[in-house]
């Protein structure tokens, strides 16, 4: 099994095991959202309204160009390549986007996968994938770029350094998922 290269540990990205689907859900129990409780904790940001959309065509985004091209040299150097998967979240598939998940998938045992992926979405199925996904426990944070909900951290199957697991961006006009939250700082699409 290959380590999880050291620059994309520094970057905070943690691996996920992905089997079978994008989204694995477990029995779910709201929670408190990480950070909200214990010393030092930090108060969190006002909600912010989302930037305007850019215009991205779906037909041009590839799990290759979704990300820097340094990122994809070291998953490549490292061996890894990557599977395209439709982009789903919950029982909602999103038909334009693409789901990547990144790893060694010649090893019988890896762990070590990471998952990015990026769709259009319209704002009403924005909203219900919202709702839908707040109904199973997942926690709701206003982010200056859109919406987060990411998953209760004692139901993750990975965190990152700041306590996150899967996390879904809703922006104006798509949505990005990657299996952390700090996974979300290395999709790159203008």
């Amino acid at each position: 099994m290959t380590a999880v290269p050291a620059r994309l540990r520094a970057a905070g990205v943690a691996a996920l095991v992905v089997v079978g689907s994008v989204v694995l859900l477990s029995a779910c129990t709201p929670g408190t959202a990480p950070g909200a409780s214990g010393s030092g904790s930090t108060p969190q940001a006002p909600a912010t309204t989302a930037p305007a959309a850019t215009q991205i065509d779906p037909d041009d985004v590839t799990c290759e160009n979704m990300l820097s091209p340094d990122t994809v040299e070291t998953f490549n150097s490292t061996g890894w390549t990557v599977r395209e998967d439709p982009f789903v979240i919950l029982d909602l598939e999103l038909p334009k986007g693409i789901a990547c998940t990144w790893g060694d998938f010649s090893s019988p045992t890896n762990d070590d996968l990471i998952l990015f992926g990026w769709s259009p979405i319209s704002d009403a199925d924005a909203s219900a994938a919202e709702k839908a996904l707040e109904t199973e426990g997942w926690l709701r944070k206003d982010d200056p770029r859109g919406v987060m909900i990411t998953e209760d951290p004692s139901a993750a199957l990975r965190l990152d350094d700041q306590g996150y697991g899967m996390t879904y961006l809703f922006r104006n006009g798509w949505v990005e998922v990657s299996d952390t939250r700090q996974g979300l700082d290395l999709i790159d699409l203008g």
